[in-house]
């Protein structure tokens, strides 16, 4: 049986065919993705390509045998997570063109559940930057500038459980002071708000303290609030790549454990600020306004251990007096 689409490219052209519907893809795409998603995308989708490329299958339209050999060629080097979302971007390529929905075919979903069944769907969870983790990182920072800016970065990303990509997108006018010294947050566009109608969120006065001495320090008044240094030089903006190396080296440098280092990615100050508020027994409605979820699923899984001592089970042991 052919695995392409009958009505799609012929083997010989396939690639470039698939190659060229990608590029076309991303151009109509371009402004119904964010950054990052944009970035997220383009790499599967060139990933998937190059893979039919090499086997002379069409990449777009594709059949149904085609992506199912795909899923399951990848299932063998890959985390489900990685795979689910290639999946996810070659739909929605193939939703961009208006081609059918082959990713939802029968074939497909077997083939992800045999990965599932083989390698479960239990992803690997960032190490939570919680308070006592964030206290230990602030208090082994240096003196430098680039140790001011790191405290306001991990104070910020703490407070306001920003993603990375949402805290180097901050600029200096999105800080607003108020009275007592707290102060509040604009964040224009998320990955849950791509159109930018935007949010506010809290940041303590003790944060809003931290931001205001690296303002002071690096002269920065306008523009990126975050910004790269070189050789105690500020340049123009700070990359998101950099976020979880600069937790890492933080980390490093309070003599985390090496495991717990690995651990830490951008999102460590989102999960541990969300594990200290389930900790400190926060309403679930406040904990999803702070960090603008819109379901309970992700604070659950964050905070999944802490859970689980309110369980039934756990709270029967305690009714047993067997803790």
């Amino acid at each position: 049986m052919p695995l392409d689409d009958p009505d799609g490219p012929t083997r010989a052209g396939a690639g470039h065919a698939g190659q060229d519907a990608f590029a076309a893809y991303a151009a109509a795409a371009i402004d119904a993705l964010s950054g990052n998603t944009q970035r997220a995308v383009r790499s599967d989708l060139a990933i998937y390509a190059a893979w039919c490329s090499e086997r002379g299958v069409s990449a777009l339209p594709a059949g149904a045998e085609t992506i199912t050999a795909f899923v399951d060629a990848m299932a063998a080097v890959r985390a489900p997570a990685t795979v689910r979302r290639y999946v996810a971007s070659i739909a929605a390529a193939h939703r961009a063109m208006g081609y059918a929905k082959a990713t939802g075919s029968e074939p497909v979903r077997r083939a992800l559940q045999r990965m599932h069944r083989r390698k479960g769907r239990r992803q690997a969870q960032a190490r939570g930057l919680t308070w006592a983790l964030r206290q230990r990182l602030m208090e082994a920072a240096g003196e430098g500038l680039i140790d001011t800016r790191n405290r306001a970065l991990l104070a910020v990303g703490y407070d306001t459980l920003l993603r990375r990509g949402e805290l180097v997108a901050l600029q200096v006018t999105d800080i607003v002071e108020e009275l007592g010294g707290a102060g509040t947050v604009l964040v224009r566009r998320s990955k849950a708000d791509p159109e930018g109608r935007g949010a506010t969120v809290y940041l303590a006065r003790d944060s809003m303290a931290l931001v205001r001495e690296w303002l002071k320090k690096s002269a920065v008044c306008e523009g990126k609030l975050f910004r790269s240094l070189n050789r105690g030089v500020v340049g123009e903006r700070l990359d998101a790549s950099q976020v979880p190396r600069i937790f890492k080296a933080m980390a490093g440098r309070a003599g985390l454990p090496a495991e717990v280092v690995e651990g830490i990615s951008g999102h460590s100050t989102r999960v541990g600020a969300a594990q200290d508020m389930v900790a400190g027994g926060i309403g679930m409605a406040a904990i999803l306004h702070a960090g603008r979820w819109k379901t309970p699923a992700m604070v659950n899984r964050y905070g999944e251990r802490l859970l689980a001592r309110r369980s039934g089970a756990a709270q029967l042991a305690r009714l047993q007096h067997r803790e």
